[in-house]
């Protein structure tokens, strides 16, 4: 597939499936040699993505995330020019409204700290805006912008009314008491408030964001408010107004899609050696779901080395370890004769028929998976938000590797955070099975939607990136086309 070409000075990123570098071009018409001809369209998106560059400098993993988008629409502005003339992509790669505020809190000495809040607003066009709040040091501008890009696209994936934002701080919740937690989410949603609704922009949790965090937040608002609209937030505890599944549901989805990629190939998961990056949220419910299916789970990994397992991970026991004792993966080595914690090297390390990262943004490098390659893996799922750099992809695609991209992968947390949406609108609970049984028809959906894309733009079947990437903007575009120019 094609490289951004052009001319002008070259800025180097990795771009889209195939990556290469992307010279900063200058603004081109649409229509230099004719609407939706092949040369306009292409010089087109080169400008678009240009002028995102030279107005977004030092935003690399938006940068990344936008050019991965970008290289695999062509196929789709050829098909429909009328999405050139309008704009859309440009008015998809700029944010609806971009939220940075202050968020002046006290800790339990009585010293006054201070954060800096974000709430992207990226795309209403589908729905109100939805996506995660993440409470981490690193946060910055750039970190949600890439965020709130890739949810744009994840929700249409999902076939539901949900348009596309993120947000956070740059506040570390670890080391800090309950009531310090309370005070900064309070202060937090003090500011934010004034832009939620559940008709406008619904907020649920990321990493460093849990039920805790969202609990406080939500009684702030309703405190502010004086309402009790209890779809303004999701991830809530069950007890009041949650949803089922909503803990395990990325984790479960990402195992779900991951299954239907394996059957187009005529696989499962039964006796598949299996290894998952991280060990919070969505790897431990990966872990679980992996091994529910029949997989042996080998490893997982967390910030300071990983765990192997040669009797495959005991769900249980990991859960235990994680969400009741709060401690990291030595403990769990400690408690079973087989497994073992390595401090060095990396978990892709270890031979694996599957992998699924679920950690964080950027954690495969092309290393890593020459490594997987080498060692024979066949399907890579994420379930992190882009865990794996360009080169990385890169190096999958040469190999034939089957690859789910997490803007369809690890759609389940979003689709099950609409569920619990519906079921606030209705003032009804779910049961657990139904709950799931819903997920995982959504989750056979999305991988149905980038198949059936990818071949049908003149893709191969298997190329997920490229289908998800086209399908999540047509559905984006026409809505934006019968809006009007908003």
């Amino acid at each position: 597939m094609r490289k951004f070409t052009g001319s002008g000075h070259s800025a180097a990123l990795p771009i889209g499936p195939v990556r290469g570098t992307c010279p900063v071009a200058g603004p081109a018409s649409p229509n230099a040699e004719g609407k939706g001809g092949a040369m306009d369209v292409t010089e087109h998106v080169e400008s678009v993505y240009a002028e995102l560059r030279r107005r977004d400098p030092g935003e690399s993993e938006f940068h990344q995330a936008a050019a991965e988008v970008l290289h695999d629409l062509e196929p789709a502005l050829r098909k429909h020019p009328e999405y050139v003339d309008a704009r859309i992509v440009e008015r998809l790669c700029e944010p609806e409204r971009q939220l940075v505020f202050r968020v002046p809190w006290t800790d339990d000495r009585g010293d006054v700290r201070v954060n800096r809040g974000f709430r992207v607003e990226f795309s209403s066009a589908l729905g109100p805006y939805k996506g995660g709040l993440r409470f981490h040091p690193t946060v910055d501008l750039g970190t949600v912008k890439f965020l709130g890009f890739e949810q744009i696209f994840k929700n249409a994936l999902t076939g539901m009314a949900l348009g596309g934002g993120k947000g956070g701080a740059d506040f570390d919740p670890k080391g800090k008491s309950d009531g310090e937690i309370m005070r900064f989410c309070q202060s937090f949603m003090t500011e934010l408030h004034r832009s939620l609704g559940e008709h406008t922009d619904v907020p649920a949790g990321d990493i460093g964001v849990g039920g805790r965090e969202i609990g406080y937040l939500f009684g702030q608002y309703k405190r502010i408010t004086n309402r009790h609209e209890a779809g303004v937030l999701t991830g809530k505890s069950v007890a009041w107004g949650g949803s089922h599944v909503r803990t395990e549901a990325t984790g479960y989805g990402v195992v779900y899609f991951l299954q239907e990629m394996l059957a187009t190939r005529g696989r499962s998961l039964e006796g598949r050696r299996v290894v998952v990056s991280g060990s919070g949220n969505v790897a431990v419910y990966a872990v679980e779901k992996a091994s529910a299916l029949g997989a042996t789970v080998l490893a997982c990994s967390d910030s300071v080395g990983y765990l192997v397992d040669d009797d495959g991970i005991d769900p249980e026991l990991l859960k235990e370890i994680r969400e009741v004792r709060g401690q990291r993966l030595p403990a769990y080595a400690e408690a079973r004769p087989n497994a073992r914690f390595v401090e060095s090297g990396s978990v892709f390390d270890v031979p694996c028929d599957v992998a699924l990262p679920c950690a964080t943004q950027n954690e495969l490098n092309r290393e890593h998976a020459l490594t997987l390659v080498k060692n024979e893996v066949f399907a890579v799922a994420e379930g992190a938000n882009m865990p794996c750099t360009a080169e990385a992809i890169e190096a999958f695609r040469e190999a034939g590797v089957l690859f789910g991209p997490g803007k369809a992968a690890n759609a389940g947390g979003v689709a099950t955070s609409a569920l619990e949406m519906q079921q606030n609108a209705s003032r009804e609970t779910w049961t657990f099975e139904r709950t799931e049984d819903r997920l995982a028809t959504v989750m056979r959906d999305v991988h149905e939607r980038c198949r059936a894309t990818a071949e049908s733009y003149g893709g191969a079947s298997h190329d997920y990136v490229f289908g998800a990437n086209i399908a999540g903007f047509l559905r984006a575009a026409e809505a934006m086309m019968a809006q009007g120019v908003v």
